[in-house]
């Protein structure tokens, strides 16, 4: 299903994504070495239900999960990069963390995720990788726009990703978003422009560039949920929700005092 949004519609996804990235952005700023992924998942709860939101994944059971999904936010360490599900691990000094987290607020999704490094250890691999991440997100929101295509998105994401010398898994990727989640139509992170289906405006988008230092193979965790990659290499992913407007793309999940 491909849903495009009223203005009406749009405004309330705007304060959806909004929401989404604040909780991202309070989240990022506690956690630290010693913090708990259970204390992550539990602080996620508290902030959607304080906002009178509703979380996409508690219940979230898709045919690629041992669902039901059961926690508030995705949090993945290190090799876990797509779906991680919240365990009992206390966060290291240079952990590199993922953090991905969709609500629904008055009917509408909105869908964002950020990697960082924890601690004062700063590999400069794992900061390379998270920038390639953030770089193609740049470059895939430039591409979008009334009257391109979804393979135009998948380009600019993919010419980035493979320049800075990773391999790119087109499996998982972006994807439309509105009243529900995951919708159509899918955003592959790489493909060929000119391509896809046209982007309208009132079409949301969540793009989700992420990548394995060195393999584009993943593994399922024994958790039934968390996506590994294949060789124990590190990873990083770099999510946000636009708006396809007559002007462009509209980031949606951007922090209110960023």
């Amino acid at each position: 299903m491909i849903e495009i949004l009223t203005p009406a519609e749009l405004g309330r996804a705007k304060v959806s994504g909004a929401l989404v990235a604040d909780i991202l952005h309070t989240l990022k700023n506690r956690s630290a070495v010693g913090t708990n992924l259970l204390d992550i998942d539990r602080w996620a709860q508290a902030m959607i239900l304080e906002a009178g939101a509703e979380s996409c994944y508690v219940d979230y059971a898709p045919s690629f999960g041992r669902g039901p999904f059961g926690h508030y936010i995705c949090t993945g360490v290190n090799d876990a990069v797509l779906h991680g599900l919240p365990r009992d691990y206390t966060l290291a000094d240079g952990d590199l963390l993922t953090l991905d987290l969709a609500v629904s607020k008055d009917g509408v999704a909105a869908d964002a995720a950020i990697s960082f490094i924890v601690g004062e250890s700063k590999p400069a691999e794992s900061v390379a990788m998270i920038d390639a991440t953030e770089h193609a997100l740049r470059a895939g929101i430039a591409a979008a726009g009334p009257g391109a295509r979804i393979g135009d998105i998948s380009y600019a994401i993919g010419s980035v990703l493979t320049e800075a010398g990773y391999p790119v898994n087109t499996e998982f990727g972006g994807h439309g978003i509105g009243s529900t989640m995951h919708q159509d139509p899918h955003v592959p992170n790489n493909g060929r422009p000119g391509r896809g289906y046209k982007l309208r405006p009132g079409l949301l988008l969540a793009l989700e560039p992420w990548v394995m230092a060195d393999t584009a193979q993943l593994v399922t965790d024994a958790d039934g949920w968390t996506l590994r990659s294949a060789t124990g290499c590190r990873t990083a992913h770099s999510e946000h929700t636009i708006a396809i407007t007559d002007d462009g793309a509209e980031i949606l999940t951007l922090p209110n005092h960023s």
